[in-house]
């Protein structure tokens, strides 16, 4: 299989939430993955897109759109996330390490974005020309050979 590309822009709002994860999931069945990897990366592209527009967008009185890439190869789906939006990287912020305490006991926040770079084989995230560019990369398992 070719490696081959597609994309969409959505304006940069909650609204759009539900079309980022239709477009995610569209590619994932393009691209093969299971339902389970799909979900995955779903979710973690929703945490990500949500963060986008309430933190990005919303709490700094902004406006703008987020486009959604797509590149399906022969090995992996990447999926790319590209907003205007203040530059956060969403790498800088500390991992939880406070799992196992009880929830009164945990740090508020940071948990979506653990969540969100669990559930890919790879999350990169750039900023550059005056966007932010977060990438989710899910690997396809490799094919298994004849008994």
């Amino acid at each position: 299989m070719n490696t081959h590309a597609r994309f969409a822009v959505v304006p940069g709002t909650l609204d759009s939430l539900g079309p980022i994860r239709g477009f995610v999931k569209e590619a994932a069945v393009e691209a093969g993955l299971d339902s389970k990897r799909t979900y995955r990366l779903q979710l973690a592209v929703d945490e990500i897109s949500s963060n986008i527009v309430i933190h990005g967008y919303e709490e700094q009185g902004l406006t703008g759109e987020v486009e959604v890439r797509a590149e399906i190869g022969p090995d992996s789906l990447t999926i790319t996330l590209v907003d205007s939006a203040v530059a956060y990287n969403p790498l800088n912020r500390p991992q939880p390490d406070d799992l196992d305490a009880p929830l009164e006991n945990r740090m508020i926040g940071g948990l979506g974005v653990y969540l969100a770079v669990q559930n890919v084989d790879e999350f990169l995230y750039h900023y550059v020309d005056g966007c932010n560019h977060n990438i989710f990369v899910v690997n396809q398992p490799a094919a298994q050979a004849p008994a």
